[in-house]
């Protein structure tokens, strides 16, 4: 029985302990950060991640938040381009809590909705603010590079940033980006007809660049043309004027020996004949090969 008595002892004696604990300290994870309310007003900086001590509720009372990059998509909203077409936008955005502080005297309780509101809120104004600022043809366009989603991505961003340092709301946006874009179906055939038309002032565009490149290249074959022709009749000017010059050289020799002019033109007439391994069956009597005339008639006898 005695034993019994100091088991139980023990056991209220532990559950005393831990409900003194859980009554007196508080433990923050090492994702979050505390604020700590004395009679609903904050007292002290907010608390690091660790087990910290305090007074038990009315008097003080703890409000946890995570650190961690929450996200979400707004709503879809329509806005005006600068050429006043109706687009749909939805944008996505990662933030977190930069300032505990603020966060908790911004938001009723540090409610997570009402902040998500709030910020729901600036991206609808922004939202309005940059579109406005731009035409249709930087979102909806047939050439890529003339799209500016990038741009008009970082000016919304900058934009709800202004916003939340501004009016200290304890909130940073980490990142943002266009998650839909739409359009109503009163501007749908327009922006498509607009978009045929670009299009096509592409096309004309290629092609004529086509056509002056064309041009350009046939322009350029027809001068190496002239070129190498010119360089031809030069060259053939001056083998000419070469043959011309040796053909002088020897005209008064054959002027003063026409036979023996003959005589060479007949060599070179049957060496042309001879080029090739051939077997020639002629009458001795026709040029050149009447100098075969006496040849086998004064050959010896085998």
């Amino acid at each position: 029985m005695k034993k019994r008595n100091l088991i139980t002892i023990f056991t209220a004696a532990v559950l005393v302990v831990i409900f003194v604990l859980l009554l007196f300290t508080f433990q923050v994870r090492q994702s979050q950060v505390a604020v700590v309310t004395t009679f609903g007003k904050i007292s002290g900086p907010p608390c690091s991640p660790g087990l910290h001590l305090r007074w038990p509720w009315p008097i003080q009372q703890v409000y946890k938040f995570d650190q961690r990059i929450q996200t979400f998509s707004d709503k879809f909203s329509e806005n005006l381009t600068r050429d006043n077409i109706n687009l749909i936008v939805s944008v996505y955005v990662g933030w977190r809590i930069s300032d505990a502080t603020n966060f908790l005297n911004s938001f009723p309780n540090g409610s997570i909705e009402a902040a998500q509101g709030q910020l729901q809120s600036l991206l609808t104004s922004a939202k309005s603010a940059v579109v406005g600022d731009h035409p249709l043809s930087d979102f909806v366009n047939a050439d890529l590079q003339q799209l500016k989603f990038d741009e008009i991505q970082d000016q919304i961003e900058q934009t709800v940033q202004t916003e939340l340092r501004t009016n200290d709301y304890g909130i940073q946006v980490e990142f943002l980006g266009m998650a839909k874009l739409g359009l109503p179906e009163s501007v749908t055939e327009a922006v498509f007809t607009r978009m045929k038309s670009e299009r096509q002032v592409l096309i004309s565009q290629a092609q004529n660049e086509g056509r002056a490149e064309a041009i350009k290249i046939r322009a350029n074959a027809d001068r190496q043309a002239n070129e190498t022709l010119a360089d031809a009749e030069a060259q053939a000017k001056q083998i000419e004027g070469q043959g011309v010059a040796e053909a002088a050289k020897t005209l008064p020799i054959f002027q003063e020996n026409p036979e023996l002019a003959v005589f060479m033109l007949r060599i070179k007439a049957l060496q042309d004949s001879l080029n090739q391994r051939s077997v020639l069956i002629f009458d001795q009597r026709t040029p050149p090969f009447d100098l075969f005339n006496g040849v086998w008639t004064n050959a010896p006898n085998p």
